[in-house]
């Protein structure tokens, strides 16, 4: 459907975005926030304004588009402060949806993505562990193969499930052979929220992405046959590294979208609030941290740019995509506690949107992959091992 990018379609593109958050989401996500998470019926309007998993094609329910596409949605609800939603939004669509599309059999391509695209189904991956974190190497979670019906059970408890309350499916990542290391021996495997034995922890309690649900996952003798397996037989980390550049740049391109976002509402707050007798905004010192966060705000997009055009084109290795999570999420938690800092005590009323772009930024750092771990990836690309 989409040939090429015309400026001008990404803009219609965002207006859209714009105007279906102000209807849909502005009037009641504080009250989300409050009771820590979004409603269900969300996913539902959002598949049907054309907001979810845009990119994958056609013939399995989505358009077709670019990356630039993809990217817009979460920039948008990004810069408009609904973090909650766009983290959410990038997990169903733009990771999970495509570890489907890339690594799925037809049959559940035909399955998962027409429904995914609608919101009838929520996608959701189940990677980290309670005590591996960043290190999928120490995973414990186990696959065993039963030979006489071809079927696997799964044991194991993941975390920090984002989607974890609200998902009809989850990518589980499990150890399918213990005679070799994790990178060898791991398969992803999709698992129906309402298979027996799977079990949804209680709704994780946050700093920030309050009305995100993020959750324990607990498996119990889970079930399921060997058509389930996402991709091939002990090659899941194979899976898992092929897709790491398009969520790490996913990432990239909401801290991108919340830096400008806390940007504009604190130029607004500058105009308006007076102090001396003059408007903030006239005062130089004031002035010169506006221009210095705006720069570091536009350079960060510019890479981030040139990224998706990379990925676009899949030649966009993990060292670039490491490089670009690593500084637009930092320079995401210098922009936002400037601009919070501009605020002065008002900034650290939750009344004051800023307050909430500062409590959400700190996790944009951890998730993903740490930016410590960011550093290793780059550094053995430029040192090698």
């Amino acid at each position: 459907m989409f040939q090429t990018i015309a400026v001008e379609e990404v803009k219609l593109f965002k207006k859209s975005i714009e105007a279906f958050a102000k209807k849909e989401i502005e009037p009641s996500y504080s009250k989300w926030e409050a009771d820590g998470m979004f409603p269900r019926e969300l996913w539902k309007k959002l598949g049907e304004a054309g907001f979810l998993c845009v990119g994958i094609p056609e013939q399995y329910g989505g358009l077709g588009a670019p990356i630039h596409f993809e990217a817009c949605i979460i920039d948008e609800f990004s810069r408009l402060g609904y973090n909650s939603i766009s983290g959410g939004l990038a997990v169903h669509s733009n990771i999970v949806a495509h570890y489907i599309v890339n690594a799925g059999t037809e049959e559940q391509k035909k399955h998962y993505l027409p429904r995914m695209a609608t919101g009838e189904y929520v996608g959701a991956i189940a990677m980290t562990e309670p005590g591996a974190g960043s290190d999928l190497q120490g995973i414990k979670t186990t696959a065993t193969k039963h030979t006489a019906t071809d079927e696997y059970t799964i044991n194991g408890s993941k975390t920090f499930i984002s989607n974890g309350q609200m998902f009809d499916f989850v990518i589980v990542v499990a150890k399918t052979n213990q005679a070799v290391p994790v990178s060898k021996g791991t398969t992803l495997f999709i698992v129906d929220a309402n298979t027996k034995g799977l079990a949804k922890g209680k709704n994780l309690k946050k700093i920030g992405l309050h009305s995100a649900d993020t959750s324990e996952l607990f498996l119990d003798e889970v079930c399921v046959p060997s058509s389930q397996i996402l991709g091939e037989l002990d090659s899941g980390f194979l899976t898992l590294m092929k897709e790491l550049p398009r969520e790490r740049t996913i990432l990239a391109v909401g801290a991108c979208g919340a830096m400008e976002g806390a940007l504009e509402i604190t130029i607004q707050y500058l105009h308006e609030r007076e102090a001396f007798g003059k408007p903030l905004s006239k005062l130089q010192v004031i002035r010169h941290k506006i221009a210095e966060m705006a720069t570091e705000a536009k350079v960060n997009r510019a890479f981030v740019n040139q990224c998706l055009a990379l990925l676009e084109k899949n030649q966009l290795s993990t060292a670039e995509a490491s490089m670009a999570k690593l500084s637009t999420t930092e320079a995401q938690g210098r922009v936002v506690d400037g601009c919070l800092q501009l605020f002065g005590g008002y900034g650290y009323m939750e009344e004051y949107p800023i307050s909430r772009a500062y409590a959400d930024a700190r996790v944009q750092r951890i998730y993903g992959g740490t930016s410590e771990i960011m550093k290793e990836i780059i550094s053995k690309d430029i040192f090698g091992k």
